[in-house]
């Protein structure tokens, strides 16, 4: 039987044969290389670095030690005729009516280098100024302080870091001092409040002289007034000494401005533009921060240095400006605002000691054998609250 063969058709494969080997490839294709994309530098911009705030913290810890240490000095059970949280031991409070912040008598307080005018003036014991800001009247005052320190002061130390914030701390604590001893010079004064109202007026200087870098600056603006004017009413009661914080406001206020200055966003983005990238030229800084920059810094200077010429010289500022003392405390109905120091006559026949209050004429019995000169005294204090 024939058959009608099919035509034949050559098909040709776009292949080719291995030598070593009887498999096909496919034939290379000439593609032209592909350059990898330029990788992204990510540089940090030097002037809104991140910092580790740690100082704060030391801070912290520092003036935790220090309250402790003032409570082994003070040795309520030896010093006092009564005390609070006997269990304590020589760590234990002063009575209620000596001390209502749980904390050491006032002599321990003056031993420690609390803030005492006479001293500073009379004894050249000025870097009281100093000490005085690193101790505190109780476990109270200590906690409220340390808290407000560490919600505030990490914020700044991370935005500006621990050298700037180091520096304003200290030196609004001391502004703070300097205020207050030129005001109160009858009783001592201790506490870190001066330094916090300091880091509070630098936050709101910051965001002044920085406004243009800023969103939702008035409502900052507006949230930080409130906070300040609401701490610094808080002054007026008795007891509280708000010269040191508006002392401390206002250094730190003007710090604030010199310190925690920064650049333009223009001016960044022009310094930091890539090669060959070309941006119009901006200044650094706008002129009104240059402006309340050097005048922030001539103020703080001269008035720094005016009142110590002016402590030193045992003025006391009181009679230059007779209203002035309604800013630390108003009198009510509920309270008086007596800054006179305390001082009691005492007649002791055996265990019998008699304490009168000088200003008040009240006189208390307490039978006490073997009373000593501290223990005394810390029965006055009790005896004229």
């Amino acid at each position: 039987m024939a058959t009608d063969p099919s035509p034949q058709i050559p098909v040709r494969a776009n292949s080719r044969r291995s030598r070593s080997s009887n498999s096909i490839h496919p034939v290379d294709v000439e593609t032209p290389p592909v350059r990898p994309p330029t990788p992204i530098v990510y540089r940090e911009i030097k002037h809104f670095k991140k910092w580790f705030p740690w100082l704060i913290p030391a801070f912290v810890v520092a003036n935790t030690v220090t309250f402790i240490v003032t409570m082994y000095v003070n040795d309520c059970p030896k010093n006092s005729a009564s005390c609070i949280a006997d269990f304590l031991g020589r760590f234990s409070f002063q009575p209620f009516r000596e001390n209502p912040l749980l904390g050491p008598s006032s002599s321990t307080l003056q031993k420690m280098g609390a803030l005492d005018v006479n001293k500073v003036v009379h004894g050249h014991q000025g870097w009281r100024l100093i000490t005085c800001n690193w101790l505190h009247g109780g476990v109270l005052h200590l906690l409220a302080n340390m808290l407000s320190l560490l919600v505030i002061g990490i914020r700044l130390e991370r935005e500006f870091g621990f050298i700037l914030v180091g520096l304003l701390y200290v030196i609004s604590g001391f502004g703070g001092s300097l205020m207050s001893a030129l005001f109160l010079q009858s009783n001592i004064s201790v506490g870190a409040s001066g330094a916090l109202f300091g880091l509070l007026g630098s936050m709101l200087s910051e965001l002044i002289t920085n406004w243009t870098i800023y969103a939702n600056k008035v409502a900052m603006f507006v949230t930080l007034v409130v906070i300040i004017a609401i701490n610094l009413a808080v002054g007026i009661l008795p007891h509280v000494d708000n010269f040191a914080h508006i002392g401390g406001f206002l250094s730190g206020f003007l710090l604030g401005f010199v310190f925690f200055i920064r650049p333009q966003f223009g001016w960044v983005s022009q310094r930091y533009a890539p090669p060959g990238h070309s941006v119009s030229p901006r200044p650094k800084f706008k002129k009104y921060q240059c402006i309340l920059w050097a005048v922030s810094l001539i103020l703080v200077i001269v008035g720094l240095t005016l009142g110590l010429v002016m402590l030193l010289r045992g003025v006391d500022a009181n009679d230059h400006c007779s209203w002035c003392h309604y800013l630390s405390c108003v009198p009510t109905s509920r309270w008086r605002c007596n800054t006179n120091p305390t001082f009691c006559s005492t007649t002791q026949l055996g265990s019998q000691v008699n304490v009168t209050c000088s200003p008040s004429g009240k006189t208390t019995t307490y039978f006490l054998p073997g009373a000593s000169n501290s223990q005394i005294q810390s029965l006055c204090s009790q005896q004229c609250r």
